[in-house]
């Protein structure tokens, strides 16, 4: 009569999701890119090491589908210059490099690229912390008054 647990829980969970997505800041909806990548890379390094080839095809491909259709698909090279022309080069660069750890099952190639995503995942939550960047005021520290 009812579904399982598992289920409801999947569907709680899309809806917290897809509320987050849908209230969250551009700078926001690229972090969670970047977040979205890196638990697609976490399940391919498991997949690959437990010798799970589905699973590691399944994984690989969602994070290039992440790369490429999320974070190069958002740069504006217009506005960005050289900066974005560079992060464009190094989004391919990424998708080429699981592409070869999908074919050879390489768990070193999908490590050297969530270092990569890190260093930007981190690089770009910095930004965000920067009021002349983001055009977002700081909240007043009242404990120096």
């Amino acid at each position: 009569m009812f579904g399982s647990r598992q289920t409801g829980v999947h569907a709680y969970a899309k809806v917290g999701m897809e509320t987050g997505v849908v209230a969250a800041s551009p700078h926001k909806l690229i972090v969670m890119l970047f977040d979205g990548a890196l638990v697609a890379l976490n399940s391919a390094l498991g997949a690959i090491r437990s010798g799970n080839i589905a699973e590691k095809g399944k994984s690989l491909s969602k994070a290039i589908l992440i790369i490429d259709s999320g974070l190069r698909s958002a740069l504006d090279k217009k506005a960005g210059g050289e900066i974005a022309e560079g992060l464009d080069s190094l989004y391919e660069y990424m998708s080429g490099r699981l592409l070869t750890a999908n074919i050879q099952s390489d768990a070193g190639i999908v490590e050297e690229v969530q270092r990569l995503l890190i260093e930007l995942r981190d690089a770009w939550n910095a930004i965000a912390d920067n009021p002349a960047v983001t055009g977002r005021p700081q909240p007043a520290n009242f404990a120096s008054v």
